[in-house]
Order: C-alpha cells, then sequence, then structure tokens
C-alpha cells in the first residue's frame, strides 16, 4: 500500500507541475488498481482522485487550465518553428498567458498542418511513429508521435479505463476501426496489453467476417464508428443474429454522428445495454470527451482545453449558440507535433451550465457533436440544419437505411434531400416527406440509383480492407 501512494504522489506531482509523466510508475499503478479490485471489489478513492484531482472545483480547474496554456505556451515557443511564429506575431507572452489573452492567437486549421507538418514537429523530439487522419472529411493529415507518446497514452488509457471499469483482465476487445488510424489501433493493443485483456485488430474488413470473429471469437467488447456499425447490425439481422449469438457487455462507437435508432437497433440486436458515444480526434489526443446519461458531452480537463467559438463571432459561445470546438492539448501529454487552439470544425451547441443535472455535471459539457461546420444548412439568419439532425432523421426512417447516405444542398431557401431508392422503398414519396416534417424539416426530395449511395457522403466504412476470406479457392492452391 505505501508504494502504490508513492506511485500516486508522483503522478499527482507530474500532473500538477507539466512534468513528463513515468509511463512505467502509471503502468505500475495499473497492476495496483487490477489487485486492490480483485481484493476489495473497488478501486479506492486515492485512485480515483488522480483521474478527477482538482478538476471538480471551477476555480482551480481555472488556475489549472491557465498553469498548463503557460507551460505548453512555453515550450512551444521555443520548440514549435509554426508556434514560435504564430505567438510572436501575437505578441502574446506565453508567461503571463491567461484564458482571455488566449483569444489573441488565431486557432490551428487541418490546412496548417497538412500544409507545413515540419513547421510543427518540435525540435527537441524524436519523431517515431506516424498515424493519418481518416481522409472522409478532406484530404488527411499526417500526425507524428514521439515514443513517450506512444508509452504514456496507453498507460493513462489502460489506468481511467480499469477506473470506470471499462475494461477487465477477463476482456477481449474486438477493434473495427481502420487500419490507417495507427494511433487509435496502437492505443487500443497497447491499453489491452497493460490491463491484461485480449485484443483482435480487425479493421473495416467485410461485415460477415467480423460478425463471425464476434460470435465465435468470445469478444465482450466492441470498438468501432457507427456508419461500419451500421453495416454489422443490418448484416446481423439479414443473417437472424440476436443477443444470444454474442458475449458483448460493452460497445464504444465514435468518430460520427451516432443516431438514436441506430443506438438502439444495435443494443437490441448485439445484446448490450447502450452503446458508449465517446469524442476523440487524431490531431488532439490524448484530449477526449465522454457522454453521460443525459447526452450531454463532457470534456475531459486534466490533459487539455476545450473551448467553444461562436461560428459567427468567434468569440466563447454563449448559451444556446452553436459552437465549433478548438481543443489545445497540454505539455506533457503532448510533446513531438503537438497543436494550440486546434479547431476541429466538429460543432456542437453550448449548454447552460447551471442547468446541468447529470452523473458528470461537475465537468464542463456541450452538446453532443452535430456534425461539421463545413457542413451546416443555413435556411435563414436564425434557422441552421445540422448533419445531426438530417442523420437522425433519415436513420429513422422505416426502411433502416444504415448508414444514412444522403447529399442536402438548400436551394431556394428549401432543403433538396437527395437518397437512394432503397432509403424510402415500399415507403413512398409523400410518407417520406411527411416523416421528415414530423423531425422538423421540409425537404424537397430526390432519389437516385442505390448504384449511387456511397456517392452521396462518404462514411468511415467506405474504409473498406480486402481479404482473400471470399476466395476461398485459393486458400492451400
Amino acid at each position: 500500500m505505501f508504494e502504490t501512494g508513492i506511485r500516486q504522489l508522483r503522478m499527482a506531482l507530474g500532473m500538477v507541475w507539466g512534468r513528463r509523466l513515468d509511463a512505467d510508475n502509471i503502468g505500475r499503478l495499473v497492476e495496483d488498481a487490477l489487485a486492490t479490485l480483485a481484493e476489495f471489489g473497488e478501486p479506492g478513492n486515492g485512485a480515483q482522485e488522480l483521474l478527477g484531482g482538482p478538476m471538480a472545483d471551477p476555480e482551480e480547474r481555472l488556475d489549472f487550465a491557465q498553469r498548463g496554456l503557460r507551460r505548453t505556451a512555453r515550450r512551444l515557443a521555443v520548440q514549435s518553428p509554426f508556434y514560435a511564429r504564430r505567438l510572436a506575431a501575437a505578441d502574446v507572452d506565453p508567461r503571463r498567458l491567461d484564458l482571455v489573452g488566449l483569444r489573441a492567437v488565431p486557432v490551428t486549421t487541418k490546412r496548417d498542418l497538412i500544409e507545413r507538418p515540419d513547421d510543427f514537429q518540435c525540435g527537441d523530439v524524436a519523431a517515431h511513429l506516424a498515424t493519418c487522419t481518416t481522409g472522409t472529411t478532406g484530404r488527411p493529415a499526417e500526425i507524428w508521435l514521439s515514443r513517450y507518446e506512444m508509452e504514456l497514452w496507453p498507460a493513462l488509457g489502460a489506468l481511467a479505463a480499469v477506473l470506470h471499469d471499462d475494461l477487465r483482465p477477463d476482456d477481449i476487445m474486438q477493434v473495427n476501426v481502420s487500419s490507417r488510424a495507427v494511433a487509435a489501433t496502437h492505443l487500443s493493443a497497447a491499453t489491452c496489453r497493460l490491463v491484461g485483456a485480449g485484443c483482435r485488430l480487425l479493421g473495416i474488413v467485410p461485415p460477415d467476417m467480423a460478425l463471425d470473429s464476434l460470435a465465435g471469437g468470445g469478444a465482450t467488447l466492441l470498438l468501432t464508428c457507427p456508419s461500419y456499425l451500421a453495416e454489422l447490425v443490418t448484416a446481423a439481422r439479414r443473417r437472424g443474429m440476436g443477443p444470444a449469438d454474442f458475449r458483448l457487455r460493452r460497445v464504444n462507437s465514435g468518430g460520427e454522428v451516432l443516431s438514436p435508432s441506430l443506438a438502439q437497433a444495435a443494443c437490441q440486436t448485439l445484446g448490450v445495454s447502450h452503446v458508449d458515444d465517446p469524442y476523440s480526434m487524431t490531431e488532439v489526443i490524448p484530449v477526449t470527451a465522454r457522454t453521460c446519461s443525459q447526452a450531454h458531452l463532457h470534456h475531459e480537463v486534466s490533459t487539455g482545453l476545450t473551448e467553444l467559438l461562436d461560428l459567427r463571432t468567434a468569440e466563447p459561445a454563449t448559451p444556446g449558440a452553436l459552437g465549433t470546438v478548438v481543443i489545445t492539448p497540454f505539455f506533457p501529454y503532448r510533446d513531438c507535433m503537438p497543436v494550440f487552439r486546434y479547431d476541429t470544425r466538429d460543432v456542437a451547441r453550448c449548454l447552460p451550465t447551471e442547468e446541468l443535472g447529470c452523473e458528470l455535471a461537475s465537468i464542463p459539457a456541450t452538446s453532443q457533436i452535430l456534425g461539421k461546420a463545413d457542413h451546416l444548412l443555413r435556411l435563414g439568419p436564425a434557422e441552421v440544419i445540422t448533419p445531426r439532425q438530417l442523420i437522425d432523421a433519415i436513420e429513422a426512417l422505416p426502411t433502416a437505411p444504415w448508414p444514412a447516405r444522403y447529399r442536402a444542398v438548400v436551394t431556394g431557401g428549401r432543403i433538396q434531400l437527395t437518397l437512394p431508392a432503397a432509403a424510402i422503398a415500399d415507403y413512398g414519396d409523400a410518407a417520406a416527406r411527411r416523416h421528415f416534417a414530423e423531425a422538423g424539416l421540409d425537404v424537397d426530395l430526390v432519389i437516385v440509383g442505390d448504384d449511387q449511395a456511397t456517392s452521396l457522403r462518404p462514411t468511415r466504412s467506405d474504409l473498406h480492407e480486402s481479404t482473400f476470406a471470399a476466395r476461398q479457392a485459393l486458400i492451400g492452391a
């Protein structure tokens, strides 16, 4: 117990002082937490406080964020060519930076990363592993990671997963995300290793292969994206599979909009009580957010700062307004190719803090992600239609057209919504228009052939990975 206390103190001091953390020390804390759980059934208050720390108190959280910003900016001003220029141009003194002065620093865009990647790499760190964004929303960006980051992030993730009961030693995690998502797959495998759980990295393979693995391989956890989850549920229904065919206890599905209808269908088909819908992004790892029981998105505060900037004014969004999520990971959690005030272009609505009454109310929150800023439809000065509204309505059609394939544009002040024929098959044009009207969407429908479906809206499930599974005659030839 004494050694566990020392390890907890080392980690806590590192977080408070902003020094590089010892991944091995955190790995041993994972072992301590597992041993405590095995003996007492709960991890103990000391371990839980490592995750929350002083962050539940707004004043201490503000002080922590300000120190994190200054520490991060001081390093970037010396080690990052891109941010050395940016901070100097904004006439910002990193030693005195606060949340008000932060607004003088322009946001960083994905275009910045793509056009000048070398300028983002810090001079005091060796690049170790490159990972790419998926490219479903445009040209992919390449992010370099250090060896330290690749050891630290799984250790932090494993500790949090154990303390939240998200991952157990007897679990088997099946990962169905694109193999191009190197960071995500590495973190999944390394986190499972630290906890002692099994990990099956399959990628975006044909859905029937993934279902066979889930049913026959004993997976208890599934990590995937909503569009591929949609393909799995559709294939399982076609095969007559249900809860009795699976051993799943948790499903995590992030990276895209998850509609209530798809989440409900996944629960009914795969036999889980709910589908977790967390938020993360390659460019801002390890800063994440998790969804509470009231569908608020609560943004993690110990590893970075999350801002919500009004789409029109670029000032902090006020309650009820739409804003773009802007994230700054703190040093020492990012050290190789960090970003500062990174505009994710993910849109959320600002929530009135005083009205939060959920189990995570002490953690800052926004609405769920509503889609990308560039995909909003503006019908007038005060009327904006978000991708989430469209996806929720389309995927709620009786035909279960999962994942939603559509194209939406504004023509003459009205929404022109293009759908593949299968989306309204045996339902009809008039009934579909009434369905959308009930969802608050007045649309003009355009129906195209099903062969055009994938060209309407790209999804992560489109990153299919070919296998020889369908060509068994070649095996052993």
